[in-house]
């Protein structure tokens, strides 16, 4: 009887040239255009010497309006498709996504992987609750998915909100180095899922974590007198992002413009509405 030799899997170098040739049409919209736009999943770069020339929006309700004049948009990674992420990047706009990494709501998509006995007292956001940031077993796999969910719809950076419950009536004993030590490996966590990790207020533990982190959100440090506290990051050339809800632009902007801050004045509601500093 006659052996027939086994046949060898052959991969086709057509299918290869094609995959590699459909990656760079996702990648680059058109032949020769926009050449430094960064594909989804890479982490967003913070290039020094432009630190001192960034526009921001922060919006986390109402219709995204992408024309927006801003270089940096801040947004709510559940409510924002990947279809207006897709487009605010063709437009070459950095996306930062916002999670909460201290507080869970009830109505949260993954409340329910976290256990009663990780939430403690009524957090800053209606119905929130604080968490227990000593449980790290408990809360990193479900921190680590909605970072993935920021890398998959296409953003390149996170701002760390409800950093800072060691500082709250959390209902738990925390204290300053448990949320050191927290915000740290939440940082570590960012990079290890290619995103660049970014701290929300905090100003208490800005002076510790500015070398942890690349940018910095800021609310109302003029008028909670706190601006020179951020200085750690601007003067390490890392964008500050900072928006007062009171006020007018014409009176903070001369203080927070000559810190190197990237400023606006915003409703509370944050939505489409925003009022920027001029540049420098």
């Amino acid at each position: 009887m006659r052996i027939r030799p086994r046949r060898r899997a052959v991969v086709c170098p057509l299918r290869r040239i094609a995959s590699a040739c459909a990656v760079l049409v996702l990648v680059v919209p058109a032949y020769g255009c926009r050449a430094e736009f960064t594909p989804p999943g890479a982490p967003t770069p913070w290039p020094s010497e432009q630190a001192r020339q960034w526009q921001w929006q922060w919006q986390l309700h109402g219709t995204l309006d992408p024309a927006v004049d801003a270089d940096v948009f801040l947004l709510d990674p559940v409510a924002t498709t990947a279809a207006q992420t897709a487009e605010l990047r063709s437009r070459n706009r950095r996306l930062i996504c916002q999670v909460h990494i201290g507080s869970v709501r009830a109505d949260d998509p993954d409340a329910s992987r976290l256990p009663a006995a990780v939430q403690g007292s009524t957090g800053r956001r209606p119905g929130s609750r604080w968490l227990d940031v000593r449980r790290w077993d408990d809360l990193e796999p479900v921190l680590a998915d909605r970072f993935r969910l920021c890398r998959g719809k296409g953003f390149g950076a996170v701002a760390l909100a409800d950093a800072d419950g060691y500082a709250q009536p959390s209902g738990f004993p925390l204290d300053f180095d448990d949320q050191l030590l927290f915000n740290r490996r939440l940082a570590r966590l960012a990079r290890s899922l290619d995103l660049s990790p970014g701290l929300v207020n905090d100003v208490p533990q800005v002076a510790a974590l500015a070398p942890d982190f690349d940018f910095a959100v800021n609310e109302e440090c003029v008028r909670l007198d706190q601006c020179a506290k951020l200085l750690p990051f601007a003067d390490a050339d890392k964008p500050v992002f900072h928006v007062e809800y009171t006020g007018s632009t014409d009176d903070f902007c001369v203080t927070t413009v000559g810190y190197g801050f990237a400023s606006i004045r915003k409703q509370r509601t944050l939505n489409v509405w925003r009022q920027p500093c001029p540049l420098p």
